[in-house]
């Protein structure tokens, strides 16, 4: 009898870990995840009533929407396996640039919308162009764009319109459309955010181009071999990025009634913060939008929810860099865990070609 009963048990135990396992820890979203449930707990039991309240959410969601508008499409650069630093210049020069084109140029605000997704989907252009044909690393590239757009943006606001702030009066239309605040809390960047994140993540899930870039960052030769447009896929990646940071800008612009020439910064290492705790592995091939966007939250809720735990803001940067480390080496591990059934790279490859 003991014969009998000892396989069936010890078969239930060997099972049951391999079929629960793969499945929850092979998903790039699954540490990320984690990590938003964990820091909403936190935050929500030393911060309080006033963290709950609709102020309070809205205080982390209008951070986390601006910044997802930049993290996702940067993310799915990162997961073709280049940088881009220049976000944070790209938003100051797009906002500058519609308020020098419809405030002291007064066109229509139309058009220097337009200028500013010019600009934006430009200078991405030009990052792109740049490492496809020299093969200089994108953090070099987009670095030098970061300093050089700085200050080509503060040389000419200085000279086209006399001030490192320049103001600008929308109309009610553009004014609804990209800076109002609903209830009087909660920006109408939400709703780009929601809309940049499903365009997205149907171009990465559904589309050949989703899995080209997946091929590309999990090995570029094989995926160059495989007849992927290697270089046309990281060019529209980095344009796609310039446009999301210029979107940003517009935002900004319309919603505080003008620009300024510093503005943006923040978003340049913030937008990889949110990549990274988002699940995104930074030598590229393993990543995804939910992942970007759990991230982009988690983020949001560390700067946002330590005001009102009446502790020094200081610890939220401790908080974050704890956050970095620890969701690198999860990232890692749910990899090992996602490639134990097969290598992911050589199956999306073929379907790429």
């Amino acid at each position: 009898m003991t014969s009998h009963v000892s396989p069936s048990v010890t078969t239930q135990k060997k099972t049951r870990p391999t079929i629960a396992v793969p499945q929850i820890g092979r998903r790039p979203e699954t540490g990320a995840l984690i990590g938003t449930v964990s820091v909403f707990v936190f935050f929500a039991i030393f911060g309080g009533e006033q963290f709950l309240s609709a102020g309070g959410a809205a205080s982390w969601l209008n951070v986390a929407s601006e910044l997802a508008i930049i993290a996702v499409p940067v993310g799915a650069l990162m997961i073709a396996g280049e940088f881009d630093l220049s976000v944070g210049s790209i938003v100051a020069a797009s906002s500058v640039t519609l308020a020098i084109v419809s405030g002291t140029w007064g066109a229509p605000i139309w058009v220097g919308i337009i200028a500013a997704l010019a600009l934006g989907a430009g200078s991405g252009f030009i990052n792109g162009l740049v490492v496809t044909r020299t093969n200089v690393p994108s953090f070099i590239v987009t670095l030098a764009m970061q300093f050089g757009l700085a200050g080509l943006t503060l040389g000419l606001a200085r000279l086209l319109a006399g001030n490192t702030s320049v103001p600008l009066t929308p109309d009610p239309f553009s004014k609804a459309i990209f800076g109002t605040l609903i209830d009087g809390k909660f920006e109408v960047a939400i709703f780009w955010a929601i809309g940049v994140a499903l365009v997205v993540a149907w171009i990465l899930q559904m589309t050949r181009y989703g899995n080209w870039i997946f091929a590309i960052g999990g090995d570029k030769e094989s995926a160059r071999a495989a007849g992927i447009p290697v270089a046309k896929v990281k060019i529209g990646l980095f344009m796609s990025t310039g446009v999301g940071a210029a979107l940003v800008g517009i935002i900004q612009t319309i919603l505080y009634n003008g620009a300024q020439t510093g503005t943006g910064q923040s978003f340049v290492f913030n937008a990889v913060i949110a990549v990274v705790v988002g699940g995104v592995l930074l030598t590229g091939g393993y990543g995804s939008v939910v992942g970007v966007i759990l991230g982009t939250l988690t983020f949001a809720l560390v700067n946002q929810g330590i005001y009102y735990t009446g502790w020094n803001s200081d610890w939220a940067s401790l908080i974050l860099g704890v956050l970095v480390l620890v969701a690198v080496l999860a990232n890692n591990t749910f990899r090992r865990l996602a490639l134990a059934s097969g290598p992911r790279q050589s199956k999306i490859v073929k379907k790429g070609a």
